[in-house]
């Protein structure tokens, strides 16, 4: 039977994977952006790659994938909307351990509209909203969105694309309209919606290491 996920039932597994399996939220996440390059390696990179970050959790997986991709011989750049300062948790010791690699990272005016993305993209990764954004992107994050899209490169999403809603596959306005998404554990119960699926693209599912005991204890508890 294929699982699919609601945005609570995600948030659960992390919490329970960390409180009750005593896994660290770093290491999901360490296994969550190696997972992701893993896919976008083996769709083929062509050219430059740039990892489109916000200031989430997500942000933080974008972090392990440029890492991930350096140590794979590509030379991707990370373009950060937010201040280093204002990331917390997981995606801030991320990009700790980020900043002291060669892997450019460069710091985005938030008040640019429209956004200006390099014209020479292979790659956009997205980076930028995870499962718990609600409603429509706001700036930066709409202006960013709408750049992607108009760009010629291929975008791939971590997790979802950025402006979906999980749970319902509600497009927000603007959505990232990906090629690829690489979601993590399971598919979510808003990916089955007509409407998601343009947004979508190829859709790969990847494990982040957490026993399927996790998996049950969740499903349980929502049954």
């Amino acid at each position: 039977m294929s699982i699919k996920l609601t945005r609570e039932q995600s948030r659960l597994v992390d919490q329970i994977a960390m409180d009750q399996f005593a896994m660290s939220g770093l290491v999901l996440m360490e296994n969550a952006g190696r997972a992701a390059t893993d896919v976008l390696c083996d769709l083929g990179i062509d050219g430059p790659v740039y990892v489109c970050c916000g200031r989430g959790n997500n942000a933080g997986d974008g972090f392990v994938i440029a890492r991930h991709l350096r140590l794979r011989g590509y030379r991707p750049t990370v373009l950060l909307w937010s201040d280093p300062a204002e990331l917390t948790g997981d995606a801030a010791a991320n990009y700790d351990i980020l900043a002291r690699t060669d892997v450019p990272i460069r710091q985005m005016p938030t008040d640019a509209d429209p956004v200006q993305l390099p014209d020479d993209a292979a790659w956009l990764i997205d980076a930028l909203l995870g499962t718990g954004a609600k409603g429509n992107p706001r700036p930066p994050v709409d202006s960013v969105i709408r750049a992607m899209n108009q760009s010629n490169a291929r975008r791939f999403a971590v997790d979802l694309p950025s402006g979906l809603d999980c749970d319902t596959g509600t497009p927000g306005e603007p959505t990232v309209r990906a090629t690829a998404t690489c979601t993590f554990v399971s598919a979510k119960v808003g990916f089955d919606a007509p409407q998601a699926v343009t947004h979508i693209g190829k859709l790969t599912v990847v494990d982040i290491g957490c026993p399927p005991e996790i998996i049950e204890m969740v499903l349980n508890e929502y049954d």
